[in-house]
């Protein structure tokens, strides 16, 4: 094992979105991560190769008494267990935390839930969208005439899964001093609100309005925006500083009446900023700004994105069989590699995605379990090898 949590044990509960994207995460920082899967036909979320790649999986039916045993067995050999059932379901499945830390009291347990384990909406469904929506992040984002409906990376990602590593690192940075592991209970509408902590700050001290479109970092500002150009195509436009500012209108070639920061010619600026963007194409925008501290970027598409000098000088993305790189998907598409970058000890390279259950029989006989043993939890159903 390779990467900066080489040696780190995680038990992974395996579910649809934060939860499986923090696991990958921690896999390639070099934890050894075991997928848990329920045995049979899981979702199509579930099945996303990013979200089942580099660890492999054990197909093990909770509800079955020997099968919640073997979970048993394998936390009492773990440092983390990451889950993201509705708050109650982990002890109906008697794998209640203070049960589990009881047994193994340096295990830190990681609870990934959309509202939180206690109050009034506990135990409601709900998606990125709607934690989001009752966070006041939605709210934020997008048009003046009608919020946004973002991508599943405010909540679900962000708030969900960055939270969630991020807290179960914390955790095991503080049993290093203390010997004791903990519940971390992470809640994504929670770290869709922390997000904007920034927002939040500047609307008490009055330097934000609670409306979309017309403050400085929303879109409100011409200087800060995404402008359509002759193809229609778009660049985005970051020109904050006054320096920059100035850059940006000389490029354009426009006339500029007034102060960058003065609200009443904000709508002057943007017409002037919208005729001249819409003369040339993007890329011909793109090569014009080339050098340029007016902080103005193309908006690449997904497809685009990895062909962009910076991406390729970096290696950001990996073709199939490129070392580092993850296995592409559907069609050969590049994905991202691992991040950050770590002088000392670099990140493992994304392995495959195996089948759920896939692995069964091999990790359970490589972790304590006799042959004896596996034969009898396949034929009672408790565990499924395919």
């Amino acid at each position: 094992m390779s990467g900066p949590l080489a040696g780190v044990r995680v038990v992974e509960l395996a579910g649809i979105g934060p939860v499986p994207f923090a696991a990958t995460y921690l896999a390639e920082l070099g934890a050894d991560v075991v997928r848990v899967d329920r045995p049979g036909e899981a979702s199509p979320l579930a099945l996303a190769g990013g979200m089942r790649r580099s660890r492999p999986s054990i197909a093990v039916d909770l509800k079955h008494p020997a099968g919640a045993d073997v979970v048993h067995r394998l936390l009492a050999q773990a440092d983390v267990l990451l889950e993201g059932n509705r708050p109650g379901v982990l002890e109906r499945l008697g794998l209640d935390p203070v049960l589990l830390l009881e047994r193994n009291p340096r295990l830190v347990v990681g609870r990934m839930t959309g509202w939180g384990q206690d109050g009034p909406w506990a135990r409601r469904a709900g998606h990125d969208l709607t934690y989001a929506a009752v966070s006041g992040t939605l709210h934020a984002l997008g048009a003046r005439e009608r919020p946004a409906t973002p991508l599943p990376l405010v909540a679900d990602f962000a708030g969900g899964a960055m939270y969630l590593v991020a807290g179960v690192l914390a955790a095991l940075v503080g049993r290093a001093s203390t010997g004791r592991g903990q519940v971390v209970d992470a809640a994504m509408s929670e770290g869709a609100a922390h997000l904007v902590t920034m927002v939040h700050e500047m609307l008490g001290a009055g330097d934000w309005r609670d409306e979309r479109g017309v403050n400085l970092l929303d879109g409100g500002a011409p200087f800060y925006d995404v402008y359509e150009c002759a193809d229609g195509r778009f660049v985005a436009v970051g020109a904050l500083e006054p320096g920059f500012w100035r850059e940006l209108v000389d490029v354009l070639g426009v006339e500029v009446a007034g102060e960058q920061y003065d609200a009443a010619t904000w709508d002057a600026q943007r017409a002037a900023f919208e005729s001249a963007f819409a003369a040339r194409t993007r890329d011909e925008w793109a090569a014009a700004f080339e050098g340029s501290d007016a902080c103005v970027a193309p908006v690449l598409s997904l497809h685009e994105a990895p062909d962009h000098p910076q991406a390729v000088a970096r290696g950001t993305f990996g073709a199939a069989g490129d070392p580092g790189a993850a296995p592409a998907v559907d069609g050969g598409h590049p994905v991202p590699r691992v991040v950050p970058r770590f002088s000392a000890t670099p990140a493992r390279p994304p392995g495959s995605a195996p089948a759920p259950g896939a692995d069964t029989t091999r990790y359970l006989l490589a972790h304590g379990f006799t042959a004896d043993e596996v034969a009898a939890l396949i034929r009672s159903g408790a565990v499924r090898q395919p």
